[in-house]
């Protein structure tokens, strides 16, 4: 280390043990790292006693704090100072494998043909339709470059394929932005007709929100100021004073959140109340903005279930007696009569299954389409509705891929639109026609920089945990992989709340791959990739099996001369940050480096506090620590208790100021701890984006930024 970052520390260490620093009379580049208050917290649960030295870090308007995450900032610049010439190259790498002019494959809704298209030299996408083809005059709908400037931070909502938020009559656009990162949107209208943007202005919301059919009332959703749990929907009137807004519903269980959506044939809007093991619904026409939302079926424990609508009829996918899930119907008739309370009627269309997933359904005038999962892998399966067990699956011809059901608005089509990737095939949009069962590619993104799929190789390994669970792995590595230790390999790892972790093309790894690194998805219990045994036996008390699977996933690649310990990093994200934080509390000597994003690592304390977002919603998946069995279970594993004096690997850890999901001051904490106990001299650097949130920099540039970071701080230590 050299002497300016050596300094640095030095004054960082003085912060953490709350000595007081003198103001440095002689000119500096460096200002001196604020002063750490002492005050450490006394936290008691089940008579317990915890001591938290560092818990004054959750202030999140003093300006202490803020000093800290500044000198935390600086320190990690200057350690990481001459990797400058690396990052401005992988930077450069990275931009220069997207094509800075490009455009989405258009999608036809109603009267027109809606795509967006991306400029060189510009960070946000240009929403555009043309009317009746292709061929007519484009039309800019919302510039989100413009709306952009002048903030550091961006988010646009309302614009995406599948939740365009355009009036019945095509001409009202509802978008909301939000230029903090703490989600928190206004609600904005745009007559495309005029391009007159409306006086009325919604403010402080979530972004959620859906059109009645009358081309004048929208519904949205309102989150709580103090925990940001989105619990009530409410329905404006345009040209109305929304401070009148009419409130529709509101959830008042904590546990649970609200949304509002439309149903794929545009006829009900919905209300679905969701918790991490309950679901219910409400329904309303769409032609009828004042009237009550009906409920569908009341909520149960341990019932999950979604809602679409076509013809005559509700179409239910549902885990009642199916712990894969099924899809059932029951008539409209029936739903609107008021028989809310019972599950008589439901008739079977797709039954349960215990080696597959149902994972999603779309509905078409002729056939139906599933999205399902089997053997950790998503397959897209056609089945006409006059024979549905003669249904087939779409060929992918890979091992390992992601493949998902598109943007469909039309019912009446015997065309459904699909993506599909791999880590060495680009993102390609297809049409797959299900009365012939054949495929047309409409486009594959073009990686540009010499780019050549066939120097490339994909394959999918199982692992044996120490349970005797077979865990699959995914790989990608150059085509001249050799098993002899000396590959550099980095594992990336979730496993939680049944996320599935597809093995997807990200034009970045490239740059990681063709400096003959392997790049490994572990995937873990906690996800859904096995179906939903495999979540359930990586949640709540079992919880530590998301752990132990990767670490057995590591050791496997290194046992197996994929790679070497000296040459394997690790990296997840938010809940993944726990999982890697976990991991190397149990086996700090088996990584060289680590990359911990927004980390989720102070779980006891997050979910003892219900003020905390998403606290209360998530007893289900972690256990409610008020509860002495889940309380001792969690102590157990979170990463920021079970600090202790040991050798670590290197880490980077990121957060960001605004963060809603996971607050800054988890990571903070968490490094400030490290950084007090560890016993090596490897590197621990915290970086704290000061303008964003859980997603990290908007903007694709500063999202290249970002990863080029990342992949410097691995690179270097090689």
């Amino acid at each position: 280390m050299d002497l300016w970052a050596a300094a640095i520390v030095f004054l960082i260490a003085f912060v953490l043990s709350g000595c007081q620093i003198a103001e440095n009379p002689s000119p500096s580049p460096l200002p001196a790292p604020p002063v750490a208050r002492r005050a450490a917290e006394k936290l008691v649960a089940h008579g317990h006693e915890r001591i938290d030295e560092y818990y004054w870090l959750k202030e999140r308007n003093d300006p202490e704090v803020i000093a800290y995450l500044e000198a935390e900032n600086r320190y990690t610049d200057a350690v990481m100072a001459h990797t400058g010439e690396l990052r401005k190259s992988l930077f450069e790498e990275i931009k220069g494998r997207v094509k800075q002019n490009d455009a989405s494959v258009p999608f036809k809704k109603g009267g027109y043909f809606y795509y967006s298209r991306e400029e060189a030299g510009k960070d946000y996408a240009i929403y555009c339709r043309r009317k009746g083809s292709m061929e007519g005059d484009e039309e800019i709908m919302v510039d989100a470059n413009s709306l952009a400037e002048g903030y550091d931070y961006f988010s646009l909502r309302g614009l995406s394929p599948r939740a365009l938020a355009l009036s019945s009559n095509e001409q009202i656009l509802a978008y909301a932005v939000d230029t903090v990162g703490r989600r928190k949107y206004t609600i904005h209208f745009k007559d495309l007709a005029t391009g007159e943007i409306l006086a009325d202005k919604i403010v402080g919301v979530t972004g959620n929100m859906a059109w009645a059919n009358d081309n004048g009332t929208l519904f949205y959703t309102r989150q709580d100021p103090t925990t940001l749990r989105s619990c009530k929907i409410f329905c404006h009137r345009l040209g109305s004073d929304p401070a009148g807004d009419r409130l529709v519903f509101e959830e008042k269980d904590e546990e649970f959140s609200t949304n509002i959506s439309k149903t794929r044939s545009g006829r009900y809007l919905l209300i679905a109340s969701r918790q991490t093991l309950s679901t219910e619904y409400r329904f309303l026409d769409a032609d009828d903005p004042e009237g009550a939302f009906s409920l569908f079926l009341p909520r149960e424990k341990d019932h999950e279930y979604s809602i679409d609508h076509y013809a005559d009829s509700f179409y239910i996918k549902t885990n009642w007696k199916a712990q894969n899930f099924r899809l059932m119907k029951r008539p409209v008739a029936q739903a609107a009569a008021g028989d809310g309370d019972s599950k008589e009627g439901w008739r079977e269309v797709v039954a349960h299954r215990d080696d597959v997933l149902l994972g999603g359904f779309s509905l078409f005038a002729n056939h139906l389409v599933l999205s399902e999962r089997k053997e950790g892998l998503t397959r897209i399966r056609v089945l006409p509705w006059e024979d549905l067990a003669a249904g087939r699956a779409i060929d992918f011809g890979e091992p390992v891929y992601s493949a998902y059901v598109s943007t469909n608005p039309e019912f009446d089509t015997s065309i459904v639109r699909y993506v599909f990737s791999s880590p060495r095939t680009p993102p390609s949009t297809f049409d797959y026609d299900m009365a012939r069962g054949t495929k047309t590619l409409l486009k594959q993104d073009e990686v540009l920089g010499g780019f050549d799929r066939n120097n490339y190789g994909t394959a999918r390994l199982h692992v044996t945990a120490r349970d005797g669970a077979i865990v699959p792995v995914s790989i990608f590595f150059p085509k001249e992989m050799k098993r002899d230790g000396s590959h550099p390999l980095y594992l990336y790892g979730y496993g939680s709340y049944g996320a599935s972790m597809d093995a997807a093309f990200r034009a970045s790894l490239l740059s990681l791959v063709d400096r003959g690194f392997i790049y490994a998805i572990a995937h873990v219990r906690g996800g859904q990739e096995k179906g939903r045994q495999w979540y359930e036996e990586g949640k709540l008390l079992k919880k530590k099996n998301t752990f132990t699977d990767f670490v057995d996933c590591a050791a496997f690649l290194v046992d197996e001369g994929y790679t070497s310990r000296d040459r394997l990093f690790a990296s997840g994200g938010s809940a993944g940050g726990l999982l890697v934080g976990a991991v190397i509390n149990m086996r700090p000597d088996l990584f060289r480096g680590v990359v911990a994003d927004v980390p989720f690592v102070d779980v006891v304390t997050t979910m003892l506090d219900e003020t905390i977002p998403l606290t209360t919603s998530e007893y289900d998946e972690w256990g409610n620590p008020n509860d002495k069995v889940y309380y001792d279970y969690m102590l157990s594993y979170s990463p920021y208790d079970n600090v202790a004096a040991r050798d670590y690997p290197h880490l980077l850890v990121t957060t960001g100021l605004h963060d809603s999901q996971v607050q800054y001051f988890e990571p903070a904490k968490w490094v400030a701890r490290l950084r007090a106990l560890k016993t090596d001299q490897n590197r621990l650097l915290l970086k704290t984006n000061m303008d964003a949130g859980h997603g990290g920099a908007s903007g694709r540039t500063r999202q290249y930024e970002e990863t080029a970071f990342a992949y410097a701080f691995i690179l270097d230590l090689l």
